[in-house]
């Protein structure tokens, strides 16, 4: 105990609070990690985890996935052991993410984000059951916190003080929080598009940014320029395999929180590909740990102004980039990079994918903030809108149970928000307008 405190004492100019998380998880006994080696998506070939970033073999196209010892993890990760655990976090699958027990880990509780069930919204959508994920209750107000979280923890491993990343938005906000947290610095990227108010999350937080006068794919090829030229840390899920191990954890909990009972699909709005597929891949590990007997269909939902990977899912061809034309900043990638990932996990999961305009965005982003209280970006509302297409044409069975998952928060961009609601109503302060209003809106 005495040699480890030493060590955290001077291991660098972090919080305290993050040293003292560190101590309190170390104590607990965390393993070390379960990670063996990494395979390539395109090739099919297996790498030792020293390979930085991508397949040798096939350059930038060979994105990698992370495999564990499943049969070392099976020992320790059950439900009885994750019943024990009082830590209510994305940390609690801890088997499953590249951690070891000398992982100093950011004080910002990441995950475990409310799963509701919502009646009225899910008769609205002609649906026997559905619950929402709302993950706009992380710490930046996104789902991409669970990646950055572990994107932090890796830099600061390989001694890397600044974290890069290109994004539209959640994922650099997220990064920015994250690094703060951990006493790094960050360089973000972003597209002249990128709303505002993620903008200024990111100054908040400390980050340098650029906004490049392009859109998400220059911004994105500019970091990438940035982290061979400097030797920043990439945190660009896009091409480092270990973040998608963060983003999984929202099956994780999904299955957890439902007692183990899962759905029988589970809708995602896609971008770039990788958070569909590890929410795919954590139900197929799980399934294969024996934590469920089944696994859901995913429904794989994009932009119709931005949708290359519904393409390549329906004709079974290569990826053709396109120019993105969204209202969904989030998900408004012209070339994803993990397409092949996406396209291999809905197929794998028995599932679909479908594209729904700006105007059916724009009307879940009302329906679900009236009927479920929960505001969600345009991105994340894609994924509701996507499910209420999905049920009306019969893709989706009305005696379904689904789960959709919101993964970002409506303040994150307020301007597409108010293209969605009325405007409210201006009245004097004898409020001698008010009777015609309230009958109006049959309020008395």
């Amino acid at each position: 105990m005495l040699t480890l405190a030493c060590a955290l004492r001077t291991s660098g100019p972090y919080p305290p609070s993050v040293l003292l998380f560190t101590l309190s998880n170390a104590l607990a006994g965390d393993p070390l990690s379960f990670v063996t080696e990494l395979r390539c998506v395109a090739c099919g070939k297996n790498w030792p985890i020293r390979v930085p970033y991508t397949c040798p073999a096939c350059g930038v196209t060979g994105i990698l996935d992370v495999l564990y010892d499943y049969r070392a993890i099976r020992r320790s990760l059950t439900r009885r052991a994750l019943a024990s655990r009082a830590d209510f976090s994305h940390w609690r699958y801890r088997e499953l993410l590249p951690l070891s027990a000398r992982s100093v880990l950011p004080h910002l509780q990441v995950g475990w984000s409310p799963l509701s069930e919502t009646v009225a919204l899910a008769r609205h959508l002609g649906l026997r059951s559905l619950y929402i994920k709302d993950d706009g209750r992380n710490p930046s107000g996104s789902l991409k916190d669970r990646a950055s979280s572990i994107a932090v923890v890796r830099a600061r491993e390989k001694r890397n003080p600044i974290v890069a990343c290109a994004s539209t938005g959640n994922a650099a906000s997220s990064l920015a929080g994250m690094a703060a947290a951990m006493g790094l610095r960050s360089v973000i990227f972003v597209p002249q598009r990128a709303p505002e108010p993620k903008i200024t999350q990111l100054l908040i937080f400390g980050a340098t940014v650029f906004r490049v006068l392009g859109g998400y794919d220059d911004a994105f090829r500019l970091s990438q320029e940035c982290c061979e030229r400097f030797g920043w840390y990439n945190r660009n899920c896009a091409i480092n395999p270990y973040l998608v191990e963060g983003k999984k954890t929202v099956s994780l909990e999904i299955a957890e929180q439902l007692q183990w009972n899962v759905p029988d699909w589970v809708a995602m709005s896609v971008g770039d590909g990788c958070s569909i597929a590890a929410a795919w891949k954590a139900f197929r590990e799980l399934k294969l740990l024996g934590l469920i007997e089944r696994t859901p269909r995913m429904l794989g939902v994009q932009a119709a102004g931005a949708a290359p990977i519904t393409t390549a899912f329906r004709s079974g061809k290569p990826l053709w980039p396109v120019v993105p034309q969204t209202i969904a900043d989030s998900i408004a990638v012209g070339v994803p990079r993990n397409w092949q990932k996406a396209v291999l996990a809905i197929r794998e999961s028995g599932g679909t994918m479908l594209n729904v305009a700006d105007g059916e965005i724009l009307d879940a982003m009302g329906y679900t903030g009236q009927l479920a209280g929960i505001f969600a970006e345009p991105a994340a509302a894609a994924s509701i809108a996507g499910l209420k297409r999905a049920v009306a044409e019969d893709i989706v069975p009305k005696r379904a149970r689904a789960v959709a998952v919101v993964t970002g928060s409506g303040l994150k961009d307020i301007r597409a928000a108010q293209t969605a609601v009325s405007k409210p109503f201006d009245v004097s302060p004898d409020g001698h307008e008010l009777d015609q209003i309230l009958h109006d809106r049959q309020l008395v």
